[in-house]
């Protein structure tokens, strides 16, 4: 009886190793002291039908997105295809996807004053890097305290949409009601993810 069990112990373990995504003992070898793993996803950047990977470490004071193509589907690069430095102390845990190729990152950054980021990263084949296509900015009041602003900026084509998220009521019953819709255009410019403002900075980077 004794030895069945070992035997079955050996084998979780073993389906345990073989569940392990892949490229995650790669990740793990390379973190600093203090520095772990806050978020992972896999998906397919270059269109090559197999899997990359995006990630977030975090440590004490620093926290950076990283992204990994696979390595004729293999193995992953050593030199990361984007990074970007992220606010070191966020509201929670960032929310990754992949959908067509694109990377979609949310985090929540502030203190009582809040603001939520979503960015879009795709992969410029030309350039080998990840290019920023589209950034939405909410900063609020987590105790309505005061007003607040919407972003939400495509820079493949210049559009940009803005909106002021305007305090009513108080208490218990306060709330944010949008108003002030503006639709506008800025020329295109490029961010690489390493480049690319963060939810507060966006206000001010699509008005100029």
């Amino acid at each position: 009886m004794r030895g069945i069990i070992i035997v079955a112990l050996s084998l979780t373990a073993t389906g345990t190793q073989a569940m392990q995504p892949r490229g995650d003992a790669q990740i793990k070898a390379e973190l600093g002291r203090g520095e772990e793993i806050e978020a992972r996803i896999a998906g397919d950047l270059n269109g090559d039908g197999v899997d990359d990977i995006a990630y977030i470490v975090r440590g004490d004071d620093k926290r950076t997105l990283r992204v990994r193509l696979a390595n004729k589907g293999k193995d992953f690069g050593r030199a990361p295809q984007g990074m970007l430095d992220l606010d070191a102390h966020p509201l929670g845990v960032a929310e990754m996807s992949v959908a067509k190729g694109v990377l979609v990152v949310k985090d929540l950054t502030g203190g009582t004053t809040a603001t939520a980021a979503t960015y879009r990263f795709r992969l410029d084949p030309e350039a080998g890097r990840m290019k920023l296509i589209g950034l939405d900015a909410t900063m609020y009041s987590r105790t309505f305290a005061h007003d607040g602003s919407e972003l939400s900026w495509n820079l493949l084509t210049g559009d940009i949409i803005t909106s002021t998220l305007k305090l009513s009521g108080s208490g218990e019953n306060a709330s944010y009601q949008k108003t002030g819709l503006k639709r506008f255009r800025r020329p295109i410019r490029v961010y690489w993810m390493e480049d690319a403002p963060s939810g507060e900075d966006a206000f001010g980077a699509a008005a100029k």
